[in-house]
């Protein structure tokens, strides 16, 4: 016997509770009832008998009540084994929409290089659920859907001054990720939905520059892995310091982003943003790719995704549990039922004894004096 929600097992010790409350309320009509007058009289006085009846529908429901708790924690027993095949995969594209994303040390700019690579990854997941988490210092998503070419649009039309805050949150990012796949998991909490619900791989493909201004990419890549997503790092810029570029509303150039001395900020895929993207692939069981020549590098992230999905033809046998809840359910149904049915008191008439017929009286006739 095993519990599919063995920690809601805890709500049975609100059956004492309930007992309590019910043996309280039982003492409270007693004690009224004495105020109202002599127990004798008052006994006479109401039709029937109510406290044996009142007692079997405490009892009858307190039992139902406990039988609900108990459906509700997913008894099950008895399992057995299936073929489970894996289809399709769920891929979040996570790009970064920080300014340092405008640098042109790729061309034209990291980001318009990213864009486009983009364009041409989405044509190779014919069929597979694509989503969006565009990142800089907090999250804007664009949900999973087989439309790749909605995922075109939003992905052209979105740029960095489009991101509400500033900075870089790789952590937050891939926290987002996860959270937008489980929001886009078919339920299968039912045994016979659990028998036509196909696994799919799930695929985080993380575009940045590297520089993570807040949060702990390491930490939210181990709750990526401990969940079974894998994270594929692509790192884009070079390793010297390139200044990052400002425009105007209109889209025209206006200089170079320059800090309170008035100094040039520069960027640059520095040698721990790497190591620390390396770890986030590791982790997570994915792969990490170094753009080079002019691209992004997302052209060796296709090929492992093409061999992931061939290897995703292949079964596994998995162990289904089966689910028993309706042994607990119908006695509940039941017994409320049957405490439904039962009356507040037993009314009946109260015999009486027969008494003789009294005798009557001769008549007798007087008479008076003539």
């Amino acid at each position: 016997m095993s519990w599919r929600h063995g920690d809601l097992l805890w709500l049975l010790t609100l059956v004492p509770v309930v007992i309590g409350l019910l043996v309280l309320r039982w003492r409270l009509r007693a004690r009224a009832t004495a105020r109202f007058g002599d127990p004798a009289t008052v006994a006479v006085l109401v039709a029937g008998r109510a406290a044996p009846w009142r007692a079997a529908r405490a009892i009858l429901w307190i039992l139902a009540f406990a039988f609900f708790l108990l459906a509700m924690a997913g008894p099950q027993y008895g399992s057995r084994t299936r073929w489970l095949r894996q289809r399709g995969t769920d891929v979040v594209i996570a790009l970064d929409f920080s300014k340092s994303m405008l640098a042109q040390d790729v061309r034209p700019s990291r980001i318009d290089r990213a864009k486009a690579e983009l364009m041409r990854f989405l044509d190779e997941l014919q069929g597979d659920r694509v989503g969006v988490v565009a990142f800089a210092g907090e999250t804007m998503e664009f949900p999973m859907t087989i439309d790749h070419g909605a995922v075109g649009l939003f992905l052209r039309d979105m740029g960095p001054y489009d991101m509400p805050v500033g900075g870089t949150a790789i952590g937050r990012a891939l926290i987002a990720s996860q959270r937008l796949l489980e929001r886009a998991e078919r339920p299968a909490d039912r045994a016979e939905d659990a028998e036509r619900e196909e696994e799919r791989g799930r695929v985080v493909v993380l575009l940045t520059d590297g520089e993570d201004h807040e949060g702990d990419p390491l930490e939210a890549a181990d709750e990526l892995a401990d969940a079974g997503i894998q994270v594929y790092a692509v790192g884009i810029g070079s390793r010297s310091g390139e200044p990052v570029p400002t425009y105007s509303n209109d889209g025209t150039w206006t200089g170079y982003l320059r800090d309170e001395q008035g100094q040039v900020v520069t960027t640059a895929f520095t040698e721990e943003g790497e190591e620390t993207l390396r770890e986030v692939a590791r982790r997570t069981d994915g792969h990490f790719v170094r753009a080079r020549d002019g691209g992004v590098g997302l052209e060796e992230v296709r090929r492992r995704i093409r061999r992931l999905k061939q290897g995703e033809r292949q079964s596994r046998q998995v162990t289904v549990h089966e689910d028993r809840y309706a042994l607990a359910l119908l006695p509940a149904f039941f017994l409320l039922l049957l405490e439904a049915l039962l009356p507040e008191a037993f009314i009946g008439r109260k015999r009486r004894k027969k008494r003789p017929p009294a005798k009557k009286k001769p008549f007798v006739k007087r008479t008076g004096d003539a």
